[in-house]
């Protein structure tokens, strides 16, 4: 096991993901979890924590009974807990000799590409000074369009911005498992697997089904995964030794560069664009741009430079790019070509693009 997870041992630059349950049930468990990043620490290993609990304790905080479901009393929530669950840190982290950073994120500040190259440059400046950065999702002030999802998406995304080498999704399970219950060791594909979630009082917003989702995208990256459980002794530990802990994903061999990656994983589409099946089947070749006479159809609305899912004939979506035409004009340019395009648009046809294959991602 230890030479199937070599990368993992490899590994120097980690983002370890936290849930709610572990703090809010183990009040400990951020002093436990300092310790043992501390002692990696000295041995040059940058780390960078995602982690949920803010709404969790909040909730405690505000006297909510179970999780509220309205936008403004999860926010209240966020607000009431996001102080405790940033003290616990920080007074556990000093404990430990470590600094701990506050980092908070919305979906908007990594789906504009200025923003999110500040928040890296930020990043990687708190690694260089030895910090590690612990980032939440700035739920106080997000709304339904500009939120992550939950911190496994959160958790996903970051692993790029920080060019980490393991994202390590902690969990209430023993890892992924199988319908009959049992974990799976290693997984050469997150989106092939029946999953079993894991059961009891819902803290979070997360499942396993999200953190296959956010594997996905680390593994995209280029860095490896491991969903293991947070309640075992010297977890962390365990799994940077190559031990068989959880459930191992590596990144195989289908990396995408930032700005695809970005565009297939962060940017979130704002509508779609119908294929006809010569046009889905030249797309998926990879060496193609998507002309106006591949298209049969739109849905939503549109503008030049946001992101569409591309959907084949049988409604698979088969990839994601920016379109350079709006939603109404790939309406009226569907399934023209030649003279007939030129004169709608009043140009050569040939320069009539609508999603070039530099802006194109699929096999997502």
């Amino acid at each position: 096991m230890t030479e199937i997870r070599s990368p993992v041992i490899r590994a120097r630059r980690v983002v370890v993901k936290v849930g709610s349950r572990a703090l809010v049930a183990h009040e400990a468990a951020a002093g436990q979890l300092a310790t043992e990043l501390a002692v990696f620490c000295k041995r040059n290993y940058g780390f960078v924590l995602v982690t949920s609990g803010a709404i969790a304790i909040g909730c405690t905080r505000l006297g909510y009974r179970t999780r509220p479901k309205e936008m403004a009393k999860l926010q209240a929530a966020a607000a009431a807990g996001q102080s405790i669950l940033m003290r616990r840190y920080d007074e556990a982290f000093a404990l430990a000799g470590l600094t701990a950073a506050q980092v908070l994120l919305t979906h908007a500040d990594l789906a504009d590409r200025e923003r999110a190259n500040n928040a890296r440059e930020a990043l990687a400046e708190l690694l260089e000074a030895q910090a590690v950065p612990i980032i939440n999702e700035n739920d106080t002030v997000a709304t339904e369009e500009i939120k992550f999802g939950d911190n496994d998406q959160l958790a996903g995304m970051v692993t790029p911005l920080v060019g980490a080498d393991l994202l390590v999704l902690l969990t209430d399970v023993d890892g992924v498992l199988d319908a009959r219950g049992k974990r799976i060791a290693v997984m050469t594909d997150s989106a092939e697997v029946g999953v079993v979630e894991s059961r009891g009082e819902r803290l979070g917003s997360g499942g396993m089904q999200s953190k296959l989702v956010a594997a996905r995208m680390a593994t995209r990256s280029g860095a490896s995964v491991v969903i293991a459980a947070g309640n075992q002794p010297q977890i962390i530990s365990q799994v940077l030794a190559g031990k068989d802990v959880g459930t191992y994903l590596p990144s195989g061999n289908r990396t995408l560069r930032a700005r695809k990656h970005w565009i297939a994983y962060t940017l979130r589409p704002s509508g779609a664009i119908l294929l006809d099946a010569g046009a889905a089947t030249a797309l998926q070749a990879g060496k193609s741009s998507l002309l106006p006479i591949g298209v049969i159809g739109v849905r939503g609305d549109f503008f030049p430079g946001d992101a569409v899912e591309l959907i084949a004939p049988s409604g698979v979506v088969i990839g994601r790019g920016l379109t350079r035409l709006g939603a109404l004009d790939v309406a009226r340019a569907a399934g023209k070509k030649g003279e007939s395009l030129s004169n709608l648009f009043g140009t050569h046809q040939a320069d009539i693009v609508v999603v070039h294959k530099d802006d194109l991602v699929t096999e997502l």
